[in-house]
């Protein structure tokens, strides 16, 4: 008899337990993973789609810095709040990300942040200042200047990007995806060693030839913290991410190859890994390799969902180079944004023609500039939706 009912307990505790794990795998598609309640369901989920190359209802649009200098709304509140104060307080990164869509019709947010926290989580400063832009004033000069680096506890570093995913999801109340984004390692190892943009990347370039065995060293640990950092970015609840490689355009083709692709592959496999080990549902990865549209080809080999176009890229040239089987974003010149309202339109309808409906994501072939008129967002969307 007491046999019996230890079988039967046995077999009642077996079965909640199989209900739970069930419940909890079932519940993975719709939740943050670090919080108990689950996100809304997504209203609009065009972008996802086109990612995943499945029927759209609209060609979906957003754009590269859709929340920024722009918006009169962003201005204010950076009068209030220096830039990376924003980045760090999960409720303001959130207004931002909120600002665009109060005004335009777009199909995705984009978390407000930089790539230029992950060399701050790495313990180098980074400074913004007004009119020059990002200003690392102890960069990375030599490779004696690595052993400064703390990639030991980066991720623990960055987690209020990951806060503000989780919150945003949440205020979005499913209107749109959220994305999540990246610098890349070249990119990245660019600003540490040039202490900010650069024109030439000249610095940079001179560690490939002077350094190619600590290149590789430095552009591994970026590798390993960005990967963290984008499975951090998926389990807060990003729908979507981009990694960012936006000075590809100072390497050659063999520089890019050499330099670029293999990281990028890397970041891509071990991400998928990662999360497929977790039983985390994947999400659409896309790269933005600005400027590197002599490697598309190789680029599609890559793994990722999606490729990013600059402006000088051809789509038709493009989807040639990719085949059938890639969405592809982009790719509107940011300078078109200053013409007519009449030229606007023109331009926008005659790309998206191009592109066509069928794995495809509007957007420009680089940030949107500070200048831009808003009408002319506007002029954008609804000749995006309108096209096809």
């Amino acid at each position: 008899m007491k046999d019996t009912k230890t079988l039967g307990l046995r077999l009642t505790l077996w079965l909640l337990l199989l209900l739970i794990d069930r419940m909890t795998i079932a519940s993975y598609n719709n939740r943050p993973l670090n919080h108990l309640q689950p996100f809304p369901p997504l209203k609009n989920d065009n972008l996802l789609r086109a990612a995943r190359g499945e029927v759209v209802d609209r060609v979906p649009v957003w754009v590269m810095r859709q929340a920024g200098r722009y918006l009169p709304e962003f201005q204010e509140l950076r009068k209030q709040h220096d830039f990376f104060t924003v980045c760090r307080t999960p409720e303001l990164a959130c207004e931002v990300t909120m600002q665009p869509l109060r005004r335009f019709d777009l199909d995705a947010s984009i978390i407000f942040s930089d790539i230029l926290v992950i060399p701050q989580a790495l313990g180098l400063t980074v400074e913004m200042h007004a009119g020059v832009g990002p200003v690392l004033p102890q960069p990375i000069v030599t490779p004696e200047d690595l052993k400064r680096l703390t990639p030991d506890g980066a991720l623990s570093r960055l987690t209020y990007v990951g806060d503000a995913i989780t919150m945003m999801r949440h205020k979005l109340e499913g209107r749109v995806p959220l994305i999540g984004f990246t610098g890349a390692p070249w990119t990245l190892l660019g600003y540490m060693i040039e202490g900010g943009g650069s024109k030439t990347m000249s610095k940079a370039k001179a560690w490939l030839a002077n350094y190619p065995e600590d290149t590789k060293l430095f552009l591994n640990l970026l590798t390993d913290v960005i990967v963290d950092y984008l499975e951090m970015q998926v389990e807060a609840g990003a729908q979507m991410l981009q990694i960012f490689e936006s000075s590809a355009e100072h390497l050659s083709k063999e520089e890019f190859l050499t330099w670029c692709a293999p990281y990028l592959k890397r970041i891509r496999d071990d991400l998928v890994e990662r999360l497929t080990k977790k039983v985390i549902p994947l999400v659409p990865l896309t790269l933005f390799a600005k400027g590197a549209g002599h490697s598309l080809k190789e680029q599609s080999e890559l793994g990722y969902d999606v490729l990013g176009l600059d402006w000088t890229v051809d789509p038709v040239e493009a989807r040639r180079l990719v085949g059938p089987n890639i969405t592809l974003q982009g790719n509107l010149d940011p300078q078109d944004m200053y013409r007519d309202a009449g030229e606007l339109r023109t331009l926008t309808t005659e790309m998206v023609h191009k592109f066509g409906k069928s794995r495809y994501i509007a957007n420009l072939g680089h940030g949107i500039t500070p200048q831009t008129p808003i009408v002319s967002m506007e002029v954008l969307v609804e000749a995006v939706h309108q096209a096809l």
